[in-house]
């Protein structure tokens, strides 16, 4: 079976700039994921999908491939992650090169580890599944949220069946955490419907599963990180 990881980075970043090759422990952002990918020993092709010439020559000084740059229409805010992950399953297609499996790393799930991405594609094999999502469970439960009114009043902010449950009693909920998207190729032709039969979600522990997003983020990654 042929592999393709795809790490999305480009370099326009409004809330933290550059926060792709952003340095952290004395790496840049983006090395993490792509060191992961590396010691998981499931690639064929490691691809960081930039528009930067600067971040290419980053990426391959850490051992990534970036044989085309991203172009301008999925270079922008509008565009999605999977959009550029099309993009370059398409590119690789005019080389002659075509993948059975791609997994999408987020460059911003530094904690992520070989051992997750291993697990998800074990779980992959397993379940025979068409795709395999990373998720974390919710520090609080989204059971005792909910909107407020202009006025700010909390009448009926919580439902009575849940207002005299302690908090251990209430069910767990999982969030999408980033850090791991696998899938077989197909799957692209219709990613909007990702999140149905065949997919499966692979529970990381929340201290891996940050999403850097913000300087807030960065420094709770770097406490982990480095202890």
């Amino acid at each position: 079976m042929k592999n393709l990881a795809i790490i999305p980075a480009r370099s326009g970043s409004k809330g933290l700039p550059d926060k792709n090759i952003k340095l952290l422990g004395g790496k840049p952002l983006f090395a993490y994921s792509i060191k992961a990918a590396n010691e998981s020993g499931l690639f064929e092709e490691i691809l960081v999908s930039t528009d930067s010439q600067e971040y290419a020559k980053i990426a391959k000084e850490w051992g990534a491939a970036v044989p085309f740059l991203r172009s301008a229409r999925t270079s922008t805010d509008q565009a999605s992650s999977w959009d550029a992950v099309k993009e370059a399953v398409e590119n690789y297609r005019g080389l002659g090169r075509e993948f059975d499996t791609i997994t999408l790393l987020q460059p911003t799930s530094p904690l992520r580890t070989a051992q997750d991405i291993r697990e998800g594609y074990r779980m992959m094999e397993e379940k025979e599944a068409r795709a395999v999502v990373s998720v974390c469970e919710m520090d609080h439960s989204p059971l005792w949220s909910n909107t407020l009114p202009e006025d700010h009043s909390m009448a009926d902010f919580i439902r009575e069946e849940v207002k005299n449950r302690p908090r251990q009693e209430l069910p767990s909920y999982y969030r999408i955490n980033g850090a791991l998207y696998i899938l077989r190729t197909k799957v692209l032709e219709d990613i909007g419907g990702l999140y149905g039969p065949g997919c499966y979600a692979y529970v990381m522990p929340g201290e891996r599963s940050v999403d850097i997003d913000t300087s807030l983020d960065f420094k709770i990654a770097e406490s982990l990180l480095l202890g």
